[in-house]
């Protein structure tokens, strides 16, 4: 990699090959790019290729494709599924002197599995044969396939007849792909890792999605790596976006250490998961693969399958994943060639214990929309999540959702669990009548809820969050309780600083319990150990400190007050805290 950058990376498109083995996949790609495709030494020597090659050119308008030249015997079909796994358009090659064949039937299967919609039909080797009952032939039979009313070019690699005419096609074809997001979440599949001297470890893959600059970082596995460079169609760049195909130049692993199917993640955007709840794009033929190979990206894990009930399925990946809803997947089973299309439903589903549960997850499933109104029902379902994992599995945040700093909570359940939540301190307060109401803990509980911090979300007036509790503000004391400590308002109320002493408070039958209860329901206000006044009395001591000079000193405000020095010194300090009154160096006070 040199370091002459060039600008961002834009309005690059990326196609994929696809045809039997010797209909002139790689000499097509060749004529069109003039680039060698084929990657191997004994590639070139035995004329197929062996694993992934890449090409690209400029078409006349400007526009930049990618070529990615898949194998095509059938010995290599897994590192065909590479290849296409993450481009959005197909390159079908047939030739004319040959036509439609079982490895054809094979590759347009795996195109029609993965929903690739926007295809081109190049019919080659026209100089051998007449192309056009081919040309007829193949787009019948791709008309009921997902790529449907195919556009085709006869073309000869070795002529250059049509070559111009595909180029324009290209054009075409690349014109009506929906455009990429280059400001989502970066999920590269890698499908090369390899060393290159000077550099260290370099890997490349087709960028879906995102944006790729140097200094990024992303997650490999259970690791942190750093993008050092970033090349793109041969030539290194500043930036490169979707879609885009790209070697990085990473620092902090070793190629040893890399695979294909490995991907390069943002870190929080996806998460790992090896059990996931799919759904069957058509209806098989025969009976399904107990144990499947599962094709995404670049990757293949084997999976063991689970049938839920019609075309729901639930698989356990042999290896973890990132996946997210909406996913498509391609099952194959290893027995055949044959290949299945799904759709992923959910990445994080649900334990399936009871009889039936199976049938009834089926059947949510297929009651799940798609997009916003889909995120609402898994949500529902789900009641809370937390946010960053709702992304990661690929829901947006659906309208009406209550977001509460982490969390996600449902549309309506805030409000369904306040509530419920007078009830829980009405029953915790008829079992504990002097305490002013449940702890939170307890309350998380009662509500079964995640965390503790969810709490302060459900409490509505006249409940209120006090110290750890959720407490009534209009609850009462108990009647016994009360009668002492109206009492005890009754002789305040003809001096408020007369605080009671101990033996008349016990007299009073008032326990720490029990003047605890009152110092919380806001009848009585704990000065100091053993010293209660009513409610206001910061407001009447202050009254009576302002008819004296000031500052004042602790003798003085408590001839204001009229009380002893076992009420004063509390009170003084009390008030400190309360920020009516400042002590100052010298041991006086004054009013703030």
């Amino acid at each position: 990699m040199t370091e002459v950058l060039h600008p961002d990376v834009n309005h690059m498109d990326v196609v994929a090959t696809a045809g039997h083995v010797d209909h002139g996949k790689s000499a097509l790609v060749r004529a069109l790019t003039g680039m060698e495709p084929d990657r191997w030494v004994e590639e070139r020597r035995r004329g197929l290729t062996i694993d992934l090659g890449f090409a690209w050119t400029t078409l006349r308008s400007g526009r930049r494709v990618a070529v990615v030249d898949v194998p095509g015997h059938e010995k290599f079909v897994g590192n065909m599924l590479a290849g296409v796994g993450s481009v959005p358009a197909a390159l079908l090659v047939v030739a004319a002197d040959d036509g439609w064949s079982a490895q054809t039937a094979e590759h347009v299967a795996v195109l029609d599995a993965l929903g690739v919609r926007h295809a081109l039909l190049a019919v080659t080797k026209c100089d051998l044969a007449d192309p056009e009952p081919v040309i007829a032939d193949v787009r019948e039979r791709l008309a009921g396939t997902s790529m449907g009313e195919v556009p085709a070019v006869a073309v000869s690699a070795l002529t250059g007849a049509g070559v111009v005419e595909l180029g324009g096609a290209l054009e075409d074809l690349l014109a009506g792909l929906p455009p990429a997001d280059a400001t989502a979440p970066v999920r590269l599949w890698i499908d090369r890792a390899f060393t290159i001297r000077g550099a260290g470890t370099v890997v490349t893959g087709t960028l879906a999605a995102g944006s790729v600059t140097a200094g990024d970082r992303f997650l490999l596995g259970d690791r942190e790596v750093v993008v050092r460079r970033v090349q793109s169609l041969g030539a290194p760049v500043e930036r490169a976006s979707a879609t885009a195909r790209v070697a990085l130049n990473l620092r902090g692993v070793a190629v040893e250490e890399l695979s294909r199917g490995d991907a390069l993640l943002t870190p929080g955007a996806f998460r790992l998961t090896d059990l996931v709840d799919v759904t069957l794009t058509g209806a098989p033929e025969e009976r399904l693969p107990a144990e499947p190979v599962v094709h995404v990206g670049s990757a293949t894990v084997g999976a063991r399958l689970r049938l839920l009930d019609g075309p729901a399925l639930r698989l356990r990946l042999a290896s973890a994943l990132p996946l997210r809803i909406g996913d498509r997947l391609l099952l194959r089973d290893p027995g055949s060639r044959r290949v299945l299309g799904a759709d992923v439903r959910d990445v994080d589903p649900p334990d399936l214990r009871r009889r039936g549960a199976a049938r009834q997850r089926a059947a949510e499933l297929a009651e799940q929309p798609d997009g916003a109104a889909g995120a609402a029902a898994d949500l529902a379902r789900r009641r809370l999540v937390r946010a960053d994992d709702f992304a990661a599995m690929g829901w947006p945040v659906p309208a009406g959702a209550t977001v509460h700093g982490p969390w996600l909570m449902a549309a309506g359940l805030a409000d369904d669990l306040a509530t419920r939540l007078p009830d829980v301190v009405a029953r915790y307060r008829r079992l504990r009548p002097l305490e002013a109401g449940p702890p939170v803990e307890v309350v998380r509980q009662a509500l079964e809820l995640p965390d503790a911090d969810l709490v302060p979300a459900v409490v509505r007036p006249p409940l209120a969050l006090r110290d750890g509790r959720v407490v009534d503000g209009s609850a009462e004391l108990p009647p016994d309780v009360q009668v002492a400590v109206d009492g005890i308002l009754r002789r305040l109320a003809d001096d408020p600083f007369a605080a009671p002493e101990a033996p008349d408070l016990v007299a009073a039958g008032l326990g720490t319990r029990e003047l605890a209860a009152a110092v919380r329901s806001g009848q009585l206000v704990r000065i100091g150990e053993g010293v209660y006044l009513a409610p206001g009395i910061a407001d009447e001591a202050r009254r009576r400190l302002r008819a004296i000079a000031q500052p004042f000193t602790l003798s003085e405000a408590r001839q204001a007050w009229g009380t002893s020095r076992r009420v004063a010194v509390p009170l003084a300090e009390w008030l400190d805290a309360q920020g009516v009154t400042v002590r100052l160096p010298d041991n006086t006070r004054r009013l703030r």
